[in-house]
């Protein structure tokens, strides 16, 4: 069990329109994840879910049960805040208990139930610690941990892992991947990191001011993105985009022209597409090829920046026009701030957007990935 149906939700609260006509198929066991920029309306849809906030239109069901205006604690999910919201006075088995106690759930139940979540969540050897003796990490586990004992229909976490440094959020979402397995239960979390998204995700939901742009699996929106901001927000460096003009399109693609002299051909389904027309190519920065060597089309370009990582290098460069790109390169790439370099693009892995920088679909896989 545990199947989300979201049909037509919209949240105003007075005039504003925070939530705009979402529909929405959560299935049972899955783990969709709504991802997007600051003020998308992402929390506030999951609040939507979780009964927080009331829906201006629309309806919810779970289970097929319409839920829309059933409170809550009736709703049988459980939620993770980014604030752990732990009793500071009690211990972890208590803040862990606390909620079945409150239901006046069977002692000999709640310390079983206490005890599995705690072996789960390798927070036995804490559970008679306070809060305070605990760190961040262990904190949010204890968290997650009151929110299994319930046994919910669905998990619904509201960006649990911002609060944590950077090691720890690496460490806990590798924590919380391992728990999806364990319990094999529907989970709807939200985050304004698209690593997250990409690497916990069955299913990503992307939205941007309160409408849903792209719902499809990790790699669906990396490679198949159905408009520029989608592209542009999925993928860590972003995309590179580049003004381009359109000089010819056949059932092959489009031949589009970057700056003067410098053809590209582009196999996407173009066929309303008329000579002269502005175009934008993206192309993500592992695609690029510095140097040039194999490339169907070479840019020009001067390094203004480069960032040696270890086992990868990103060269930031700057091309004839102003516009800043950014290049992966093997991590012992050799180059030089200033340096004149020549960057490469291949063809059948870059994307292309119309005027209202809506996705061409591409007519054939990408050489470089494959998809």
């Amino acid at each position: 069990m545990g199947n989300i149906t979201l049909s037509g939700v919209r949240k105003s609260f007075a005039d504003l329109e925070i939530i705009k006509g979402v529909d929405l198929e959560i299935a049972e066991r899955e783990f969709v994840v709504f991802v997007g920029p600051s003020g998308s309306g992402k929390s506030t849809l999951l609040r939507l879910v979780a009964g927080l906030e009331s829906v201006s239109d629309g309806g919810i069901e779970i289970d097929g049960r319409d839920v829309t205006d059933v409170r809550p604690s009736r709703r049988g999910l459980a939620m993770v805040f980014q604030s752990y919201a732990l009793y500071p006075h009690m211990s972890v088995r208590n803040n862990m208990a606390f909620g079945l106690k409150m239901a006046k759930t069977p002692k000999d139940e709640i310390e079983r139930k206490v005890n599995e979540a705690a072996h789960t969540l390798q927070l036995e050897p804490y559970l008679e610690r306070k809060p305070r003796a605990l760190s961040g990490g262990q904190r949010q586990r204890v968290a997650i941990g009151r929110a299994i004992v319930r046994d919910p229909t669905a998990f619904l976490f509201d960006e649990p892992l911002s609060n944590l440094d950077a090691a720890l959020r690496v460490q806990m979402r590798l924590e919380i991947a391992r728990l999806r397995q364990h319990l094999d239960a529907t989970m709807v979390y939200v985050t304004h990191d698209q690593v997250e998204a990409m690497t916990l995700a069955d299913k990503i939901v992307v939205l941007r001011d309160g409408a849903v742009e792209q719902v499809g699996s990790p790699l669906t929106l990396y490679h198949h993105p159905v408009n520029k901001f989608v592209a542009g927000f999925i993928g860590s460096p972003t995309m590179n985009f580049l003004d381009a003009t359109v000089r010819s399109a056949d059932a092959s693609g489009v031949q589009v022209e970057l700056g003067a002299d410098n053809a590209l051909h582009i196999p996407v389904e173009a066929s309303a597409t008329g000579r002269d027309q502005s175009v934008i190519v993206g192309v993500r920065p592992e695609h690029l090829l510095l140097g040039g060597e194999g490339a169907d089309a070479r840019i020009a370009a001067q390094v203004q920046v480069v960032e040696h990582l270890g086992g990868v290098t990103y060269v930031y460069v700057r091309i004839a026009d102003g516009t800043m790109m950014t290049v992966e390169a093997p991590g012992d790439t050799d180059v030089k701030v200033d340096e004149r370099v020549e960057i490469g693009l291949v063809g059948a892995a870059c994307h292309v957007f119309d005027r209202s920088e809506q996705s061409f679909r591409h007519l054939t896989h990408n050489p470089l990935t494959g998809a």
